[in-house]
């Protein structure tokens, strides 16, 4: 009976372990390093979330429509290393974003993409970007530079 609850034991862990391990994504199954794009616009809202966090972007087109983006960036953690918090980027704060694009062609209802830096109103650029397997290196040449 004590081998079976352990043999039990062993396996729910190891099941638990397994799933989250498979839920991780590398960069090219989800974002294309040869569609790099700019976004400017007024952060929504951050969500900080394990593995990745997300922030939201409403970019004004210049039709003066509104186009929504969520940008994939590093986990929490790499990211309040780098220096962004909650304080620096509330909702209302304009930035720059480059990144790359979602390999989905659709930005319905929102564009997607995997942020690599942020420009703040002073200055600051901040490294937003995943370091997963096949994401461009962070030492590649900077978009649009």
């Amino acid at each position: 009976m004590k081998a079976q609850t352990i043999v039990g034991l062993f396996v729910l862990v190891a099941l638990l372990v397994g799933g989250g391990a498979y839920a991780h994504h590398a960069f090219s199954s989800e974002f294309d390093a040869d569609r790099p794009f700019t976004v400017e616009g007024k952060v929504v809202m951050i969500e900080w979330v394990n593995p990745h966090c997300w922030i939201h972007v409403d970019a004004k087109l210049e039709d003066g429509t509104v186009q929504p983006w969520m940008m994939e960036g590093g986990t929490p953690n790499a990211l309040l290393r780098a220096g962004l918090t909650r304080r620096i980027l509330p909702p209302g704060t304009m930035v720059t974003v480059r990144g790359y694009q979602s390999k989905d062609p659709d930005c319905d209802p929102k564009c997607r993409g995997s942020g690599r830096d942020i420009l703040l109103a002073n200055g600051d650029r901040l490294f937003m970007g995943s370091s997963g397997a096949g994401a461009p290196p962070r030492e590649a040449r900077a978009i649009d530079e």
